[in-house]
């Protein structure tokens, strides 16, 4: 069988990856990051940007702020970003689970923020009678969040979202953000700002047309193609500045210490590379996990091997480095952590196969 992309997915790979760079490159990055840092405090306080109509006080603590750039996603939504997976029929690009994967891997890689993730599967998986369960998400008008089913009471962007997805029991329903008092929390990523959920988890209006076991395994997914993309990233940064970088007047990466290095990140990110695929091709639920381990600790480990690489200066700010292992540490902690993928993994491994 035969596991190389195919052209049309090279040239889905290439064109997303071209978007982001014509409107999300590294400048672009930075200036969000420092936009973030010049809103003060706790990421997500401060005055509202750009949003939909019904923007909104949360937390009672004044309007809030967020980082999602609307022009951007609503050109991801014509891009077919969120409606990659939504039938043709239903004005949707008709592609798959695969293909997904590509471009999130590329977002992942850029650092794009917001929540893509919940807003992607909000557009795919629609109500028994083929309806948006969340209007908008498909185009990019509407930005989607989600509360994880562990009842982790941390949600990202709740500032910037118009509604929420919230897996209870086996379905998952539809919320609205505004009728929940939510709190600013500090977020270790400047770029991904976090609210604590108070007093309970929001009522759902509506009902989203994907089972709580199936959206929380394309969540943990797309979340391992997003770790995966930010894994090559660094490895990209550590093997340019290896070959630019001069000490004792040659390149540091004639040294074989900083060579090692950056061959582990290598095989840390190919090997990362082959779960997430996988996964995406048969769905499995035990390959999802390990995908999603192997992800995590490409992302974390690349990004502390490429800081070491860059010797003192990874560590400074205006490095970019240490967005991407802020970001995977993050990301680690949702949609299967890794102490829960190992849980299932084992208990996977442990049941008798028929």
């Amino acid at each position: 069988m035969d596991f190389r992309l195919s052209d049309d997915q090279e040239a889905l790979r290439r064109g997303m990856r071209e978007l982001l760079a014509a409107r999300f490159g590294p400048e672009a990055l930075r200036a969000a990051v420092d936009g973030a840092e010049a809103a003060g405090g706790v990421a997500g306080e401060g005055t509202a940007g750009e949003r939909a109509p019904g923007a909104r006080t949360v937390g009672g603590g004044g309007p809030s702020r967020g980082v999602v750039d609307r022009r951007l996603w609503r050109e991801l939504g014509e891009a077919g970003f969120f409606a990659l997976r939504v039938p043709e029929a239903a004005g949707g690009v008709g592609l798959g689970l695969p293909e997904a994967v590509l471009v999130f891997e590329e977002a992942g890689r850029a650092l794009l923020p917001g929540p893509l993730v919940a807003t992607h599967l909000a557009a795919t998986h629609r109500g028994g009678d083929g309806a948006e369960a969340v209007p908008g998400a498909a185009e990019g008008r509407a930005v989607v969040t989600a509360l994880e089913p562990d009842g982790a009471p941390l949600v990202e962007h709740w500032a910037d979202a118009d509604a929420v997805l919230v897996p209870e029991g086996e379905g998952v329903g539809v919320a609205a953000p505004g009728v929940v008092r939510a709190l600013p929390v500090r977020a270790v990523d400047p770029l991904t700002p976090l609210h604590r959920v108070a007093g309970g988890r929001p009522a759902a209006v509506a009902a989203c047309g994907a089972g709580a076991g199936v959206l929380c395994r394309e969540a943990a997914l797309l979340t391992a193609a997003q770790q995966l993309g930010s894994a090559f990233r660094t490895l990209e940064l550590a093997v340019g500045h290896a070959r630019t970088r001069e000490q004792f007047g040659r390149p540091v990466g004639a040294f074989q210490a900083v060579q090692h290095l950056c061959a582990g990140m290598l095989v840390r990110a190919e090997t990362a590379r082959a779960a997430v695929y996988a996964a995406a091709v048969t769905g499995d639920e035990a390959e999802t996990c390990a995908a999603k381990l192997l992800a995590d600790e490409a992302a974390g480990a690349n990004a502390r091997d490429c800081i070491q690489v860059h010797g003192g200066m990874g560590f400074t700010w205006e490095a970019e480095v240490h967005l991407h292992l802020k970001r995977a540490w993050l990301r680690g902690s949702q949609w299967r952590t890794a102490v829960a993928a190992e849980e299932q993994l084992a208990e996977a491994l442990l049941s008798p196969r028929l």
